[in-house]
């Protein structure tokens, strides 16, 4: 699967961001995309801006949680921001206590620089990407 080209207002978001973050963030992306077309009930992404930061939304299923791409501050770390009031980062949190550095119930932080997690990355995005889904009951 090939990614969607960047909408011209997202591309300008995410050259803002210093170059080994903007790789890591496009990194995540990639994985954003990935994730949601290996679950068929995500359906199509949309690709916007929220707080100025590229933000990924399952609108066209309602099947997860918003997910966008940033920095927090403090940190020279990328991160990928959730909504604060999901239960999505104490989830993470369980299954991953060591493997990520985490800020308050919004964040996941990752280094710029290093092998990128991919599988556990996979694992939190996914589950974000279908958190209604969960919180239905599907089984």
């Amino acid at each position: 699967m090939t990614e969607p080209l960047l909408p011209s207002e997202v591309r300008r978001a995410f050259d803002a961001f210093p170059v080994p973050m903007r790789k890591r963030l496009l990194q995540v992306r990639d994985l954003i995309f990935a994730t949601a077309a290996a679950h068929d009930e995500v359906g199509r992404l949309s690709e916007t801006l929220k707080w100025g930061e590229p933000a990924y939304l399952t609108e066209a299923s309602g099947s997860g949680s918003t997910i966008r791409l940033g920095r927090v501050k403090d940190s020279a770390h990328a991160a990928i921001l959730f909504n604060c009031k999901t239960t999505l980062i104490d989830t993470f949190r369980e299954r991953f206590p060591d493997r990520f550095e985490y800020r308050q119930t919004r964040a996941l932080l990752l280094p710029v620089a290093g092998k990128l997690p991919k599988q556990e990355i996979i694992v939190c995005l996914s589950l974000a990407l279908t958190y209604h889904l969960d919180r239905r009951g599907r089984t």
